[in-house]
């Protein structure tokens, strides 16, 4: 209910929602984009993470254009960690 009243409040953090466009324009031109995001596999076969170069994964917001939450982005981060290793287990 918006009364005009105000109230301090202690907390120990705030954060704070800056948009959800990702930062992704360092990355133009060098891989496989769509709308701004970085294009990721997405394969069943793993390497779910790889972009469009080999050797490069992307993790987080900059691929995420669905679910776009720090739990997701997390696990995405855990799988392009272990993709990454994978691959160069493999060369």
């Amino acid at each position: 209910v918006l009364s005009g009243a105000s109230e301090d409040v202690a907390v120990k953090g705030c954060f704070v929602a800056i948009g959800h466009s990702p930062n992704t324009e360092l990355f133009q031109g060098q891989l496989a984009m769509k709308n701004g995001y970085i294009v990721t596999q997405s394969g069943q076969d793993g390497m779910a993470t790889m972009t469009s170069v080999p050797g490069v994964f992307a993790a987080g917001d900059v691929q995420d254009h669905i679910y776009r939450q720090a739990i997701t982005s997390a696990g995405t981060g855990c799988m392009a960690a272990l993709d990454a290793q994978r691959f160069l287990e493999s060369q």
